[in-house]
């Protein structure tokens, strides 16, 4: 959203625009990643100490509901933290790498064509749509080829099991 528009918006709801709310918008805006409530409060302390945690979470939780800012779970990849975007005018869907956590953007007209046949075929008139997949990237497919080969390879012939479960947030932290 152009920070034009997010100012218009937030006059037509009445709020104002403080200089903790354009940290905020503008962190969430320009860092090209999907961000937690955490790591925007430590990115806005580095352009305003004075800022406290409290301010950064009350603020999320106003532009979310006004609309300007969407909360995501990103699969739960990480455990359950949320993660914060401006809202875009062209609707996405985020895929996610089950394996190392990698996040892209998906647009396209298939997205569009969902909508449309949820609104025919179900009568609902889509306010917004949020989609989310989970997957294997291309990195993560031929490390998980690998693993398996060299498993079926392992003493004794046996083939192991692989199984296709997601590791534990503890086996992800230990693995960074």
């Amino acid at each position: 959203m152009a920070p034009e528009s997010i100012k218009e918006a937030l006059k037509e709801r009445g709020i104002r625009l403080t200089r903790q709310r354009q940290i905020l918008l503008d962190l969430i805006d320009s860092s090209g990643k999907h961000l937690d409530a955490e790591q925007l409060y430590r990115m806005a302390r580095e352009r305003d100490p004075k800022l406290n945690r409290v301010t950064v979470y009350r603020t999320l939780k106003l532009l979310k509901e006004s609309g300007l800012v969407d909360e995501l779970d990103l699969m739960h990849y990480d455990g359950d933290q949320h993660y914060y975007e401006t809202r875009r005018k062209q609707e996405h869907a985020h895929v996610v790498c089950l394996s190392c956590g990698k996040v892209e953007e998906f647009f396209g007209d298939p997205l569009q064509k969902l909508r449309r046949q949820v609104e025919n075929t179900l009568g609902y008139e889509v306010a917004i749509a949020r989609t989310e997949i989970g997957g294997y990237c291309p990195t993560c497919q031929v490390t998980r080829q690998e693993e398996l080969e060299r498993a079926s390879q392992a003493p004794g012939g046996e083939r192991r099991r692989h199984s296709s479960k997601r590791p534990t947030s503890r086996a992800r932290k230990k693995k960074k």
